[in-house]
């Protein structure tokens, strides 16, 4: 191949390698050409082991069967596909003892890199990423156990936008539906939007008390929460949703029980899911740009500067929320 490009062999593989020397343009045409007429394909498996480095970022999320999880794995895909590599993707159905499974699997398997979506990670998970000095980027949430580079949106600022535009309606109060006692109090995106929530309220001098119900983040469980909680005696004016999938529920169980949204219920979500702008009635929510967050974290997984220490503020990169109108919190009705 070398030979039938007029180059050496070393220039060759800084082309099928893309590294790590610059090639001259008018060179590496050549070389691509003598590719394509030798019907050259790459050994993976040997470049793997000659570099002690695959062509594989592993992806660790809690559920893809939530929209919101499949969404975001999708564009980590496609941002890894931009960059010339592949995604693994683990499931851990937030059980601890399966990420630290994923953990051992993917970095056994020599990734690029990790990009990490914990729930809650355990100190036997740190200790895996410690030990074997991994590039981890976490991605949504923002674990104690470990201080990487992280990737986030403004959860809490969000919720504030939610719960604000809700009691903007002239709504005597907000309810909100959170987590479950094993969400993080620290570093999970549920948190800060009952934090948000809180701090809206109290904004406005009103009380929170007796109004935060607990329930998991997905619509099916979520749904038999607000069953009970909208056939009550004290059914709120407005409900604010820690996630989509939870407030999509909500909007099943009140159609249920012949409750008009947004007549006589308001409610607002986060995420934006696809599926938002279908609910009935749309969904109002908060957005970010997972393709941006996507993109930012495998840039800086594959990227060489990742270990350089920095302050805080410098490894925590943070996306702007912006609040999506639509008909489910009372607008254009």
């Amino acid at each position: 191949m070398a030979r039938l490009a007029g180059t050496s062999t070393a220039v060759v593989s800084y082309v099928i390698n893309n590294g790590p020397r610059p090639v001259a343009p008018a060179t590496r045409e050549r070389v691509l050409a003598a590719i394509k007429e030798l019907g050259y394909r790459p050994d993976r498996v040997a470049q793997a082991m000659a570099s002690r480095r695959t062509d594989l970022i592993g992806l660790i999320i809690p559920d893809a069967r939530q929209p919101f999880f499949g969404e975001m794995a999708h564009a980590v895909e496609q941002a890894a596909s931009e960059r010339g590599k592949m995604v693994l993707v683990g499931n851990t159905d937030y059980i601890g003892e399966r990420e630290v499974h994923y953990l051992r699997a993917f970095l056994g398997m020599r990734v690029s890199g990790l990009i990490l979506v914990s729930h809650a990670l355990n100190d036997l998970a740190a200790a895996e990423i410690e030990a074997w000095d991994a590039r981890v980027v976490l991605l949504h949430e923002r674990p104690e156990a470990i201080d990487d580079v992280a990737v986030v949106t403004d959860d809490l600022g969000g919720a504030q936008l939610a719960v604000r535009h809700l009691l903007e309606h002239g709504y005597e109060y907000v309810a909100c539906m959170g987590g479950t006692a094993e969400t993080p109090a620290v570093g999970d995106p549920v948190s800060d939007h009952v934090e948000g929530w809180k701090r809206a309220m109290a904004e406005a001098g009103i009380s929170t008390e007796g109004r935060l119900f607990e329930a998991p983040y997905n619509r099916y469980d979520a749904y038999r929460v607000a069953l009970e909680v909208l056939a009550g005696p004290n059914r709120p004016p407005a409900v604010f949703c820690s996630t989509d999938d939870q407030a999509i529920g909500v909007l099943r169980a009140a159609r249920e029980l012949r409750i008009d949204v947004p007549g006589e219920l308001a409610v607002a979500g986060f995420d934006d899911i696809k599926e938002a702008a279908l609910a009935d009635p749309p969904l109002t929510t908060i957005a970010s740009d997972r393709s941006a967050m996507a993109r930012a974290a495998v840039d800086l997984v594959l990227d060489d500067g990742l270990r350089v220490a920095g302050s805080r503020r410098e490894r925590l990169r943070t996306f702007p929320s912006r609040l999506v109108v639509r008909t489910s919190c009372g607008c254009g009705v």
